[in-house]
């Protein structure tokens, strides 16, 4: 009987693997198996449908696109880059060599 029910179950979700994104349900299925609580990964699997339905962009899709974000607006490439950087660098390097220069 048991065995009857896997057979089945499996051959189930082999016919129905391409109904969903399979990574659809990776984060609810995480969450239910850590915590045991079917609320929270209802919340997780509802969060992320409507997140979906909002945006028209899965969740990886929202994140590839913050990452790109991210590199096109590198803050500290441009300040190693500036005129400013490069004289304050300057400066401390020449007032250092004074310094050592005074001590020998």
């Amino acid at each position: 009987m048991i065995c009857k029910k896997k057979i089945f179950v499996l051959t189930i979700l082999c016919f129905l693997n391409a109904c969903t994104s399979p990574t659809a349900m990776l984060g609810p299925v995480y969450t239910f198996s850590s915590t045991g609580s079917i609320y929270q990964s209802g919340l997780s699997y509802g969060s992320n449908e409507l997140l979906e339905k909002v945006t028209g962009k899965t969740t990886i899709e929202n994140l590839k696109d913050l990452k790109l974000e991210k590199k096109k607006e590198n803050i500290q490439k441009k300040t190693l880059e500036s005129e400013d950087f490069y004289f304050l660098v300057k400066k401390k390097f020449e007032n250092t060599h004074i310094k050592i220069k005074k001590i020998n």
